[in-house]
C-alpha cells in the first residue's frame, strides 16, 4: 500500500508517484504473495481439507506459472470454495481512478473516461483504494447468459443522451470489464452457450475484449478460473475445443481419501448452535459411521457414480443425527447422543443428494437402508472384533432383552445396564459409562453391531427395537 507521511494513503495520482508505488498483474500479484505464504510456511488455502498432497500443489504450480486454471471434478468437492479461497492471494487494496466502473490502474488507464481525465488534470486525478473482497466476481453459467452479460453492450440511455453510437462512453460494462485487475469465476463452464464461449476467447488469450459492432478493444487484466463437472466437460463433448486449449491448467479435484478426512470435513462445516452444542453429545463412532455411510455410497453400483455422492450428504447426516439426539434432549430435559435408531432420520438428508441407477418405487430407501447398516457393520468391525462379547451374548441366552429408540431417554438404559459386564469391553473401548447419553449411544451400536454380525436377533416393535437371542 502506497502510505504518505503521516500514515495516510495517496489519494491522487502525484502522491501515488512520490510514494514509489508499483502497480502489478493480477498474475504478478498472486505470484508474490504465494510466493511469501510458501516462505513464512503459512497455509495457502486455509479450511481445504484432504487436498495437500493433490491438488493444492498443483494449485500452486499454476498461479506460480501465471496459468487460468479449469478446476474438474464432481459436485462436493470444494472447487467453488478453492476458487473463492484465491482472493487471500491478493493485496489487501489497490488503488483505482476514483469513479471508474473498470478499476483503472492510475497510471496506465483503459476506458476513456479515465484516459480524458488523466490527460485533463495529470497527477491531481483522485484515487479510490479497492478492497480485496471487491476485486472477485463469479457468474453461475446457464443458457441465458448473453455476451452484454459478461462484456457489455450499447447503454441506450446514454444515447439518448446524445452521444454517438460508436463512442465509447455509451458502453455499458459487463461483468468481465467490471473484475478488470482482479479474479472472474465461471462456474459450471460446460453450461454455457457455444456462441458465448467463443466470446471469451480473446480475453483468455489477447486479454482483452471486444464491444460487438464497434471497434473497442479494452485490455484488461483478469484472472479467470473455472470450474467443470467431468462428465460435461470429457463426454458430452460441451465445451469448445480452442477454449478448452486455452486454460493453462486443468486441476481435477477428488473425494476425500480417507474416513478421517471426511469427519474433519463434516465437522468443520456442519452447522452449529450454541444451545446444541451444550446439549448434544457425538461420539466419535457415530460421525464415523456418517462416513463411512458416505463412503460406501461413493462405492454403491446402485448408485449414479458420474453425479457424484457429495460431501454434503456426510455434513447434512451429521446435522440430522446431532438434531434428532437435540430433540430427545429437549423432550426429557437431559444431555444427548446420537445413536443408531436416530440414523432412519439421514433418509430425509440423503434421499435429495443421491441418484440411482434405475427408479423403481421404494428402491430408494432400500438402497439407503441397506448402505447404513453396512456403515454401522463396518464402524463396529473396526473397533471390535465380535468374540468379545461372548458374556454379553451369553447374557441374552439366558434371556437379556433390550428394547431401543430413538424416543427412548438415556437413563432407562442406565438403569437397565449399567450392572451387565457384557458391555466391558465397549465402555473400555469408547467410554459411555458417564454420562448417560454416552453410555446409551455405546449400547445401540453395540448391540446393532452384534445383530448384524448375526449374534442376535431385533424385531421392531412399534417405533423401537428389541434386541434378544
Amino acid at each position: 500500500m502506497a502510505v504518505m507521511a503521516g500514515g495516510r494513503r495517496a489519494t491522487t495520482i502525484g502522491e501515488l508517484r512520490r510514494s514509489e508505488y508499483r502497480t502489478l498483474s493480477v498474475r504478478e500479484e498472486l505470484r508474490k504473495n504465494i510466493i511469501a505464504k510458501i516462505q513464512r510456511k503459512e497455509p495457502i488455502f486455509p479450511g481445504i481439507i484432504g487436498y495437500e498432497d493433490t491438488v493444492i500443489p498443483q494449485l500452486e504450480n499454476a498461479i506460480l506459472a501465471g496459468q487460468d486454471i479449469i478446476l474438474l471434478g464432481e459436485r462436493g468437492q470444494a472447487k467453488s470454495r478453492l476458487i473463492r479461497s484465491l482472493v487471500g492471494l491478493l493485496d489487501e487494496e489497490i488503488p483505482i481512478i476514483a469513479g471508474c466502473e473498470i478499476n483503472d490502474s492510475p497510471y496506465n488507464p483503459t476506458c476513456k473516461a479515465c484516459r480524458t481525465k488523466v490527460a485533463q488534470f495529470g497527477d491531481d486525478v483522485e484515487l479510490e483504494w479497492l478492497a480485496r473482497d471487491a476485486r472477485y466476481a463469479e457468474k453461475l453459467a446457464t443458457p441465458d447468459i448473453s455476451i452484454a452479460d459478461l462484456i457489455g453492450e450499447i447503454d441506450p440511455i446514454k444515447v439518448a443522451e446524445g452521444r454517438y453510437l460508436s463512442d465509447e462512453l455509451t458502453i455499458h460494462y459487463g461483468l468481465i470489464p467490471r473484475t478488470n485487475r482482479g479474479i472472474f469465476s465461471i462456474n459450471e463452464l460446460p453450461d454455457l452457450a457455444e456462441r458465448i464461449q467463443v466470446g471469451l476467447f480473446n480475453l483468455m488469450e489477447e486479454r482483452d475484449v471486444q464491444i460487438r459492432g464497434y471497434q473497442v478493444r479494452l485490455p484488461l487484466d483478469v484472472y479467470v478460473v473455472a470450474s467443470a463437472n467431468p462428465e460435461d466437460y470429457t463426454n458430452r463433448g460441451r465445451i469448445i475445443t480452442p477454449l478448452k486449449d486455452r486454460y493453462g491448467a486443468l486441476i481435477r479435484t477428488h473425494y476425500p481419501r480417507s474416513l478421517e478426512q471426511e469427519v474433519a470435513i463434516g465437522e468443520q462445516e456442519r452447522t452449529r448452535f450454541a444451545d446444541s452444542e451444550e446439549r448434544v453429545l457425538v461420539p466419535e463412532f457415530m460421525k464415523e459411521t456418517v462416513a463411512e455411510f458416505t463412503a460406501l455410497a461413493r462405492r454403491s453400483p446402485d448408485i449414479n457414480q458420474r453425479s457424484g455422492v457429495s460431501v454434503r450428504v456426510t455434513i447434512a447426516n451429521l446435522e440430522t443425527i446431532a438434531a434428532a439426539a437435540l430433540r430427545r434432549a429437549i423432550r426429557y430435559e437431559e444431555k444427548a447422543a446420537p445413536r443408531v435408531s436416530d440414523l432412519p432420520f439421514t433418509h430425509a438428508s440423503t434421499a435429495g443428494k443421491i441418484e440411482l441407477e434405475t427408479v423403481e418405487e421404494g428402491r430408494e430407501s432400500r438402497v439407503i437402508e441397506e448402505l447404513t447398516k453396512k456403515a454401522v457393520l463396518n464402524t463396529f468391525s473396526r473397533y471390535f472384533n465380535v468374540r468379545d462379547f461372548d458374556l454379553l451374548v451369553q447374557r441374552f441366552e439366558e434371556g437379556l432383552v433390550v428394547e431401543t429408540g430413538s424416543d427412548v431417554p438415556s437413563f432407562v438404559y442406565m438403569e437397565k445396564l449399567k450392572d451387565e459386564a457384557g458391555f466391558g469391553p465397549a465402555f473400555e473401548r469408547l467410554g459411555g459409562r458417564a454420562p448417560e447419553a454416552l453410555f446409551a449411544s455405546v449400547v445401540e451400536f453395540v448391540l446393532e453391531g452384534l445383530h448384524l454380525n448375526r449374534r442376535l436377533n431385533r424385531d421392531k416393535v412399534e417405533h423401537k427395537f428389541r434386541y434378544r437371542s
